[in-house]
């Protein structure tokens, strides 16, 4: 695999210390994290990161098409950088996000239409297994 600072520039973004970190922090964390927890997690690291850096990266990244904001929690964006289509499954209860594979976006679609798509984004809301089975508190 391609390093992460190849990742950027091949995406029109120019790589620094705090895009790189926070780029190989949504590749290894497929939790779907805010802004906020990205922030507390790297800034140990970085101490001179500030939580408008991550913003704007996390800005950047989505109009770059490196990350997609997800739109699931009512309380806040969150971030993926998955960039396969598939949906998001939120639980009511604990919160957890999880991906979910989609079919074929034309299998959704009814027959015989004149559609151009260019995006689609389908979120579920429900419990998930662990809260349906009432292993969470």
């Amino acid at each position: 695999m391609r390093s992460t600072q190849q990742y950027l520039l091949a995406h029109g973004i120019k790589p620094s210390v705090q895009r790189i970190a926070i780029m190989e922090f949504l590749f290894k964390h497929q939790t779907h994290p805010t802004v906020d927890e990205i922030y507390t997690e790297l800034l140990p690291h970085i101490p001179t990161l500030s939580k408008t850096t991550v913003y704007n990266t996390l800005k950047l990244f989505v109009q770059q098409g490196t990350a997609t904001q997800i739109d699931i929690d009512e309380k806040n964006a969150r971030f993926d950088s998955i960039m396969e289509a598939h949906g998001h499954f939120r639980c009511k209860k604990c919160g957890c996000i999880m991906d979910i594979p989609l079919p074929e976006l034309h299998d959704l679609l009814p027959q015989n239409t004149d559609f151009s798509i260019d995006e689609a984004y389908v979120n579920v809301k429900g419990l998930c297994a662990a809260c349906k089975s009432g292993q969470t508190s």
